[in-house]
């Protein structure tokens, strides 16, 4: 019994190592880069997505301090 509730727990674990949001499509940003003629490297994406989603927080937090419920491309 004790053996099942460990690998259960494992599973959590694994679970919640995984980002929470992909914003961006891998596709199309591979499809970008190769239109410029290099390659894209395999870490590549994940890191663009922790990127964009750092963007869209602090453009929230700049939303949230103007009182407004909308953000704006000025956010940006």
């Amino acid at each position: 019994m004790a053996a099942r509730k460990k690998k259960k727990k494992r599973k959590a674990a694994a679970r919640a190592k995984k980002p929470a949001l992909n914003v961006v499509v891998g596709s199309k940003v591979k499809e970008a880069v190769k239109s410029h003629g290099v390659r894209c490297a395999g870490d590549l994406i994940p890191a663009l997505n922790d990127k964009v989603l750092g963007m869209l927080a602090a453009a929230v937090a700049r939303c949230e301090a103007n009182r407004r419920g909308t953000v704006r491309p000025q956010d940006l």
